[in-house]
């Protein structure tokens, strides 16, 4: 008998196109049930926390002396419940959780082993994922700083106390304070990138986003310098409203606006390069 030998054409597979990684990681962020649930816990919270502030405001202003109403009044302390500081701590907890439970989950399931067998191109899949977190969460934020401004505002202007949009550093407040949840989600997906474990990542995050700028101080020059590099005092520096205060080394919001862009870009890069050198 005779064996034919019939050539047979390789197939080769095409390479993943960048919109379909993304396509791909949307669909596994939502496929999450707690997705959902975390950015609602997480609005309800921080919208809370400043209707709280509003509404003790509210109800207590009248009991005020004259002095301090027209100080209220003066000094603009209504854009200081459009987004307190308790808020911003609940937010940068809230998104940089779910920035390292978004990589950490893959590793922990073992679906990173899949993922990476159909992708070999690791950094081009972790940029897809960087950029579905950070829109996601962008648009978290967007939405939180708006509700929290609308809905203290008004329930000040009950009191006539209440201030617009347009009033000199409004806009401000609410643009750094909903550009401030996809600043620590991409600092969250750094730390799961490098530690790989859920509980260590969100740990970590604790201490670098919120523990570590409470301990620096701003009354010596190297100590000042560390407090102003970090999210949380570059958050405080665009949302301080109030009258000017001396500091004994004070910053520019050009300063603080450039220390989000340095920690988005630098989040992104550790999560990218993470991934590429090591190991699954």
């Amino acid at each position: 008998m005779t064996t034919l030998a019939l050539p047979v054409a390789s197939v080769t597979e095409p390479r993943a196109r960048f919109r379909d990684l993304v396509a791909s990681e949307w669909l596994k962020l939502w496929s999450l049930r707690s997705t959902g649930w975390s950015l609602l816990l997480g609005a309800l919270a921080v919208v809370a926390f400043n209707l709280g502030t509003a509404w003790d405001h509210y109800r207590y202003f009248l009991q005020y002396d004259t002095a301090s109403r027209a100080e209220f009044v003066a000094n603009d302390m209504a854009l200081w419940d459009a987004f307190t500081y308790n808020a911003a701590l609940v937010l940068i907890l809230a998104s940089a959780a779910m920035g390292a439970v978004s990589v950490v989950g893959e590793y922990g399931s073992g679906l990173i082993r899949t993922t990476f067998t159909a992708v070999p191109a690791r950094g081009t899949l972790m940029a897809a994922k960087l950029l579905v977190v950070a829109v996601v969460q962008a648009v978290f934020g967007a939405v939180v700083a708006c509700v929290s401004f609308w809905s203290t505002q008004a329930v000040l202007s009950a009191r006539d106390i209440g201030l617009p949009i347009t009033h000199p550093g409004a806009a401000r407040i609410v643009v750094a304070s909903a550009l401030l949840a996809p600043v620590c989600a991409m600092a969250g997906m750094a730390l799961g990138a490098l530690l790989r474990k859920s509980a260590t990542s969100i740990v970590g995050a604790v201490v670098l986003l919120l523990l570590l700028p409470a301990v620096f101080s701003d009354r010596r020059h190297l100590t000042a310098v560390l407090a102003h590099a970090t999210p949380l005092h570059a958050w405080e520096r665009l949302a301080d409203a109030g009258p000017a205060v001396e500091e004994p080394f004070p910053w520019s919001a050009g300063g603080a606006w450039l220390v989000y862009a340095l920690w988005a870009l630098g989040a992104a890069a550790v999560t990218v390069l993470a991934v590429r050198r090591r190991d699954q």
